[in-house]
């Protein structure tokens, strides 16, 4: 085969797969469609074809996987997921947005057409009935790059409404995730830290600069993956011990500089501390999320107040 024939080759294959888009492809999509990126939504759009196919890399996605896109912008990952064969439920709250994506998949990878469905909503209102699909056959994966201000309420949420939500990679602020990845003891160690490990375990797995960015963040971004673990504590305690669990990491976090005895001393007995085993000087961000159980279980109904009902 000679290069010219070769170059032919190359040009139907691509027109059969479709391709990603680039800086210009972004620039003219969004001119065509009216479209200003706005900080109500958080948008910055990513017009590196090698940043979104190092996201689908990293977060594992195979043939036939169901994946869930939140905030799919005008398409450069949900391309990146649609090449890699999986199934993409995309959520978008923008409804010109949502109505455009399809239509950008149409031009650019026409092949995967049916393999996206798209849903104009606020994913923080999302539940299971609104997305059959994915609770119809196994678990399913994340996949986002997740607008900062509301990044960890969405991974918290949608965890919480769907079992079956395996794993996800999701790309955030750098100190969200570093945040999201916290251990015990570090100056970063929060409520989000604690709150995911009631799920399973978080890790950072690399960063992204600015300039893959359309416009570009005053901000540096990184990517968070995150796996369910099997024993997680979603399926060993109810739903209600879930919430006073989460109100006794809000209230230890909410006055991080005191101690847990400073900090609960409204909710906690003392005798609660020597029953779970822990020292009551300590402060909330030396505490692991079993701890946290630890000492909500040895809180007797009758001798601490319902943190549930803790404001802050």
């Amino acid at each position: 085969m000679n290069a010219a024939h070769a170059a032919m080759s190359a040009e139907a294959a691509a027109s059969d797969t479709g391709r990603l888009l680039g800086a210009a492809d972004i620039r003219r999509i969004a001119a065509e469609a009216g479209i200003n990126p706005t900080k109500k939504y958080g948008q910055n759009f990513v017009i590196d074809p090698g940043t979104v196919r190092r996201i689908v890399r990293e977060a594992g996605v195979r043939p036939q996987d169901h994946v869930l896109e939140v905030g799919p912008g005008l398409g450069s990952l949900t391309l990146a997921l649609l090449e890699a064969g999986a199934e993409v439920h995309a959520v978008e709250i923008d409804p010109t947005l949502a109505r455009r994506l399809p239509q950008t998949i149409g031009e650019f990878m026409p092949s995967a057409r049916d393999r996206l469905t798209v849903l104009n909503q606020d994913a923080l209102a999302l539940q299971p009935q609104d997305m059959p699909a994915l609770t119809a056959d196994g678990g399913f994966t994340l996949v986002a790059n997740l607008p900062y201000n509301v990044a960890t309420p969405i991974v918290l949420t949608l965890l919480e409404r769907f079992a079956n939500l395996d794993r996800f990679l999701v790309m955030v602020q750098k100190e969200v995730a570093e945040r999201l990845a916290a251990a015990p003891g570090s100056k970063v160690y929060g409520t989000p830290s604690v709150k995911l490990a009631w799920y399973g375990e978080a890790k950072r797995v690399g960063l992204v600069g600015r300039n893959v960015f359309w416009p570009a963040p005053n901000v540096d971004s990184a990517l968070v993956a995150f796996t369910r673990t099997a024993s997680s504590r979603q399926n060993q305690l109810t739903p209600r011990e879930r919430e006073r669990v989460f109100a006794l990491i809000d209230a230890a976090f909410g006055q991080r500089r005191k101690t847990l005895h400073g900090a609960l001393h409204r909710i906690v007995p003392d005798d609660a501390y020597r029953s779970a085993g822990i020292d009551p000087i300590r402060r909330g961000e030396t505490l692991t999320i079993a701890e946290f159980i630890c000492l909500e279980r040895a809180c007797s109904p009758g001798a601490a107040k319902d943190p549930g009902s803790v404001t802050q």
